[in-house]
């Protein structure tokens, strides 16, 4: 899953970015408020943390601007401001959750994944789709109460079509939530990963739609 990160303090960020890589997340960094409205705007992103005291654009105001354009991605706020009228008025504004800081990296890691997970229309930790179970806490899956052992990248994969079962999920979609932007977009990549998914997790679980995508679960 593709994270974007905007905070501008270099150190915090670092930390961060470490931390969201570390837990199979793909991160884009932004520091200027500007340049965050943009990507946030233009590109499709998992979900978003973002920092309140930006420059060029403070953060309630790049938040406004993605709600008031229909951007619907799930958004954690980070702010050393820890006033409850701001509070209010993030929430207000959109915001899902809120986290002041300073704060520990696995309390941040914890919000994240709910407010994925509740964009998904999930509210528990692990997520069950016929014989396989995804505890995204542990980052481990089982089939059939089974270990079954993924690289960083099949993980992200698995993860992704599993936050939106019942979903048929584009080839382009999962380039941009799997991949960086330099990646070859017109390479075999995704085909390659599913193969290899799916000789570890059964052929059955991962559906082809020809033409469409890639589905995990009934649609409809």
């Amino acid at each position: 899953m593709r994270v974007l990160l905007v905070e501008d303090d270099e150190r915090i960020a670092r930390n961060v970015e470490e931390a969201l890589v570390e837990a199979g997340y793909l991160v884009d960094c932004e520091g200027d408020g500007e340049q965050a409205w943009f990507k946030g705007d233009t590109e499709d992103y998992s979900a978003v943390i973002l920092d309140l005291g930006l420059p060029r654009l403070d953060g309630l105001t790049v938040l406004k601007r993605w709600r008031a354009s229909g951007r619907a991605m799930p958004i954690l706020i980070l702010t050393s401001r820890d006033t409850w009228p701001e509070r209010v008025e993030g929430i207000n504004s959109g915001a899902d959750d809120y986290l002041p800081k300073p704060f520990k990296m696995e309390e941040l890691l914890a919000r994240l994944r709910a407010i994925v997970r509740r964009s998904a229309g999930l509210f528990a930790p692990i997520i069950t789709i016929g014989p396989l179970s995804l505890d995204t806490r542990q980052m481990r899956l089982t089939r059939d109460g089974a270990q079954i052992n993924l690289t960083p990248q099949e993980y992200r994969l698995l993860s992704y079509l599993m936050h939106h079962s019942g979903r048929v999920v584009p080839h382009s979609e999962l380039m941009e939530q799997l991949f960086s932007h330099d990646y070859d977009q017109n390479s075999n990549a995704i085909e390659v990963l599913i193969g290899r998914v799916r000789k570890k997790i059964g052929l059955d679980c991962i559906e082809t739609r020809r033409g469409f995508g890639y589905i995990i679960g009934r649609d409809g």
